[in-house]
């Protein structure tokens, strides 16, 4: 509802869009208290929006000032807030590519997603970046008010600026996925939302010809891998569990297959991105025996994506197939160049490599990765393996 008042009357008015929404929601909670839920809710909410809307740009000066000779020659479209499936559809992708605009920096634009896209509460945002909620009202204050100031429209770009902007959207998606998937939250429900909002929008970007490209279909063939292992990987206690240790059972079968499909469809056109070689990785994970073609594949995969896209993960990830593939110690003498020490996951790959060879060196490289880690989760996690070793 906010994506579509914001597309009809602009993202100048993206606050007011937020509130008419929120008292739409609070009179239906007041309304319906008393009255009962109505037969078809969705329409009952879709007309009081409208109502209160027009209500409000009507009485106030600013409809006569500003927004009238706007839409003047728009008056029909503007009068009759259309709240159909397709137009809502059309809205929020439009709203996708206005809020991942270059001009506001990636946090914001996630923020703005998680609230505008999403229906995320300041709350949630803020648990989900470990924030508080004056920091997260300031950080939206000001991208919104950088919507304003650079004129943002709500239009998809031109088919000549669809390529440059379709690979922020598409990044502002992967990190959105990866604060739920990686999260560092407890709230196992909200680090499960944040992954299925990523996936919402990815689906949105393929059902429109220009925008479902083939890294588009990649990269939520990605997400769809990742996701269907997601109650494998925690137990009911909040520990994560390693992908070893993981009960293939708990895979969920249908999301691996949906990866598969849009895999295959990635497969579509020239282009390799880091999105292709990251899911083809992904999908891998997804094959629990434990193969020499399986990790060959997979150390070949990152040393392309290491070619198109670095990263001391990237780089740490590549070095535990190596170890797979060629053994502790061919690994041992890559990783210890590298000299991450600022990561608690290089001293976590250090305590693996060492584990058949210098029992002292494991217990050195687990403690110093308990120093580091950055949750409560994770150190605990690593006390288990002190104590297991």
């Amino acid at each position: 509802m906010v994506a579509v008042i914001s597309r009809n009357f602009g993202l100048q008015h993206i606050e007011l869009a937020e509130d008419i929404v929120s008292e739409t929601f609070l009179t239906a909670a007041e309304t319906w208290g008393i009255k009962g839920i109505p037969e078809n809710p969705e329409a009952w909410l879709y007309v009081v929006a409208k109502q209160k809307t027009l209500h409000h740009f009507r009485r106030n000066r600013i409809f006569e000032e500003k927004v009238v000779p706007e839409i003047s020659s728009h008056q029909e479209k503007s009068e009759e807030l259309n709240f159909s499936s397709e137009n809502i559809r059309d809205s929020q992708l439009q709203m996708l590519f206005a809020i991942c605009n270059p001009a506001i920096a990636s946090e914001a634009q996630i923020g703005l997603a998680l609230r505008i896209l999403c229906g995320f509460g300041i709350d949630e945002i803020s648990e989900a970046f470990l924030s508080n909620k004056e920091t997260i009202n300031k950080r939206l204050f000001r991208a919104k008010e950088k919507l304003r100031s650079e004129k943002v429209s709500m239009e998809l770009p031109s088919e000549n600026e669809l390529a440059s902007r379709l690979d922020n959207v598409l990044h502002i998606i992967y990190l959105l996925f990866s604060e739920g998937y990686y999260s560092k939250t407890q709230n196992q429900i909200l680090q499960k939302d944040l992954c299925l909002e990523a996936m919402r929008l990815a689906v949105l970007l393929t059902e429109f010809e220009m925008t479902n490209q083939p890294k588009t279909n990649a990269l939520l063939a990605l997400m769809c891998f990742h996701a269907s292992r997601f109650e494998a990987r925690q137990t009911s206690e909040e520990t994560f569990i390693l992908y070893e240790k993981q009960d293939e059972s708990r895979w969920d079968k249908t999301l691996i297959n949906q990866g598969t499909h849009f895999l295959s469809r990635s497969a579509q056109g020239i282009e390799l991105s880091s999105y292709h070689l990251e899911a083809r990785i992904a999908y891998w994970h997804c094959v629990k025996e434990d193969t020499s073609e399986k990790w060959e594949e997979i150390l070949q995969l990152y040393d392309q994506l290491l070619a198109i896209n670095y990263s001391p993960s990237v780089v740490l990830n590549r070095a535990f197939a190596l170890y797979k593939v060629k053994g502790p110690q061919v690994a041992l003498e890559e990783v210890e160049s590298l000299k991450l020490e600022d990561s608690h996951f290089y001293f976590l790959l250090l305590s693996e490599l060492y584990r058949d060879i210098n029992r002292e060196k494991v217990l050195v490289n687990l403690k110093k990765a308990s120093d580091l880690a950055k949750t409560q989760t994770e150190k605990e996690d690593i006390k288990k393996k002190l104590t297991e070793f």
